[in-house]
């Protein structure tokens, strides 16, 4: 099980890896989202701001979130440090992302970036 303090870390790393990679940062200029992030498990929340093609890591989850991406807090970890892709949690259940079908469609693009 996963520590709030290794989620935590997991989502600073993936901030730095993200605005690291400029086709990303390109590709989501013109996509701005608040993003929650919950691990069920431990019960804590923390959340990533999406703008002008830049994440930046919350401390506090958004009051009122594009998308919200849910799971156990190891899921959560090993997928923001991008051990595990997104789609085998998901397509199991263990994931759930809830948000507009156009902010899901956008994250699969992101995710196959990223992932592979």
């Amino acid at each position: 099980m996963a520590t709030a303090e290794e989620l935590k870390a997991s989502l600073m790393d993936f901030e730095e890896n993200y605005n690291a990679n400029p086709k990303l940062k390109t590709m989501n200029r013109d996509w701005n989202r608040k993003v929650r992030v919950k691990a069920t498990d431990v019960e804590v929340e923390y959340g990533l701001d999406l703008k002008d093609g830049v994440v930046r890591f919350l401390e506090q989850p958004p009051a009122e979130p594009d998308l919200v991406v849910a799971s156990d807090g190891e899921t959560l970890t090993s997928m923001f440090y991008g051990e595990v892709s997104p789609s085998e949690p998901y397509m199991d259940g263990t994931l759930k992302v809830t948000g507009s079908e156009e902010d899901l469609i956008r994250l699969d693009f992101v995710t196959a970036m990223i992932w592979g």
